[in-house]
């Protein structure tokens, strides 16, 4: 499994790729990660139930938290060491390409996670429109390279397909319906966060300007509503000076995350830019309605008017007053809450990592390999 980010980040990505590794190991299956380096990077990873290989890596500008892996021997002589059968390319844009370039030359079928929407940074980061046509061509090259493309939403597959990008099929994303429970809502975090009894708002992601957090500025002048922001990245420092009214946790984790979850009323998300969403899930897991835009990922995990609003991307005004409505209405908060989770309890972290396995044998099949279904692949 070749990623382009890893624990101890946390992003999509780097989650994505620890649950299934930790699940494919626990079926019998072999895999390897093969990962940047982390910026307290010690030596070799003993943390993990499955090896992981980290190649040199330098910080992405204006981002330091952010490593780039780049190209390195050690690819090659992982994956010839391991000696893999299947080549899974998670969110392939750096290390991936060059995790292409590798597998190809050993002759190894390669299954390509599509998850990070480069051209719509491109976008958000100004690089114009040669910036957005050089992100397609560079992403056409590495995913019609692969055996099969996994996009994770309807609005992501037909968008790669709509770009010259083939073989596409729809792969998901798990969520931890144990760890995220409203049953984890504790009073003592709620009377901290919002000690004159306010409803409280949440948004937990990176804090980066493709997430456009600035839009939910409005959501800090309604009466009796506080909103709380979770996470960390490049762009905290200008969101505590646009949005001073915001409570900032910084980056939380594990069990204590969970709890912040469960202890919110309302769940925000702004980024127009996502494939999917994971944060959505944690939070319809956790009971919660949620506000997000009406734009890739987020139109497949909202239920518009059932488990929460999907509003126009981009419009501050929208999630105001989406976050007002749910506000003055405890009832629908509730019914949203719970229809929410009810529609995540199926998407577990087995279940889509089955899927995987399944999208697995069928590259091992068309190169008349043999399939994880009846033996143990080494990926």
């Amino acid at each position: 499994m070749i990623t382009e980010s890893f624990p101890p980040d946390v992003n999509g990505v780097a989650h994505c790729v620890l649950r299934v590794a930790e699940l494919l190991t626990h079926y019998g299956h072999h895999p390897l990660v093969v990962a940047p380096k982390s910026l307290d990077d010690k030596g070799p990873d003993s943390s993990f139930p499955f090896p992981v290989v980290r190649v040199p890596a330098v910080p992405l500008p204006g981002y330091r938290s952010f490593r780039v892996g780049l190209p390195s021997r050690r690819v090659r002589a992982a994956l010839a060491g391991h000696r893999a059968e299947v080549v899974h390319l998670a969110s392939p844009v750096f290390l991936g390409a060059h995790g292409a370039m590798v597998a190809r030359r050993l002759g190894l079928p390669v299954v390509a996670v599509y998850q990070t929407d480069l051209p719509s940074y491109a976008r958000a980061y100004r690089l114009g429109r040669a910036g957005e046509a050089f992100a397609w061509r560079w992403l056409r090259g590495i995913h019609n390279g692969a055996a099969r493309t996994l996009a994770p939403s309807t609005v992501t597959a037909t968008g790669l397909l709509g770009q010259g990008i083939g073989n596409v099929w729809l792969w998901g994303r798990g969520v931890d319906t144990r760890r995220f429970d409203p049953a984890k809502r504790s009073q003592e975090i709620r009377a901290g966060l919002a000690p004159g009894g306010e409803l409280i708002a949440g948004y937990v992601g990176r804090l980066a300007t493709e997430k456009c957090v600035e839009l939910l500025a409005g959501i800090t002048a309604l009466n009796g509503v506080r909103l709380v922001i979770v996470g960390a990245g490049p762009a905290e420092a200008m969101l505590r000076q646009h949005i001073p009214g915001a409570v900032f946790l910084g980056e939380r984790r594990g069990e204590e995350l969970a709890a912040i979850y469960a202890s919110l009323d309302v769940f925000v998300h702004s980024g127009p830019y996502e494939t999917f969403g994971q944060t959505l899930q944690e939070a319809a897991a956790s009971g919660l309605p949620v506000v997000a835009p009406a734009a890739g990922g987020p139109l497949d995990l909202v239920a518009d008017g059932v488990t929460g609003y999907l509003v126009p991307p981009s419009d501050p005004d929208a999630f105001t007053a989406a976050v007002a409505r749910l506000a003055a209405d405890p009832a629908m908060r509730a019914a949203f809450g719970a229809a929410g989770r009810r529609k995540v309890l199926g998407r577990s972290w087995p279940a889509l990592t089955e899927e995987l396995i399944g999208h697995y044998a069928a590259v091992l099949g068309a190169t008349g390999a043999r399939g994880p279904r009846s033996a143990k692949v080494r990926i």
